[in-house]
């Protein structure tokens, strides 16, 4: 499940997505968190995050604001909720970037929980893994669906 801070990074994110689309020019936090519907208080630590990930930019002065300025097709959702809320593995023997053995596992080879989790990781990480801001970003909710490999509704 994710965080109610990455799904307010997700939201911020769309909002400069479309934004980009747009204009192109930098937004005013207020004006991203009345877009957004996120608090500004805690949207301004979600964008200093974002911001020195690379993701975004922020200026100063009356013109000031934050502007994308990663392609969305560059930022993937894996990496943005690995940033936002940590490793994404539901045990830590199982994350990629943050491996960690489980103190209380004597053989990771034969555990049984490591195992059923593993399948079922892997197989959301196969999925999720493809997405990125551009996903979120596209107008008809059907191109994601299809993608998914879901029927549409």
């Amino acid at each position: 499940m994710i965080t109610q801070k990455m799904k307010y990074a997700l939201k911020a994110l769309m909002v400069l997505g479309d934004e980009k689309a747009g204009a192109g020019e930098p937004l005013r936090i207020e004006e991203i968190a009345r877009r957004s519907g996120a608090p500004k208080r805690f949207l301004e630590h979600i964008l200093l995050e974002i911001r020195n990930a690379g993701i975004v930019a922020s200026s100063r002065g009356r013109a000031g604001g934050y502007m994308l300025i990663k392609d969305p097709a560059q930022v993937s959702l894996p990496d943005l909720l690995r940033l936002i809320d940590g490793p994404i593995a539901p045990l830590p023997c199982l994350s990629r970037k943050a491996y960690q053995r489980c103190d209380d596992c004597s053989d990771e080879a034969s555990c049984r929980i490591r195992r059923v989790f593993s399948e079922v990781f892997w197989t959301y990480l196969v999925m999720i893994e493809s997405l990125t801001l551009a996903d979120l970003l596209k107008r008809d909710g059907a191109e994601l669906v299809a993608l998914q490999g879901q029927p549409a509704a």
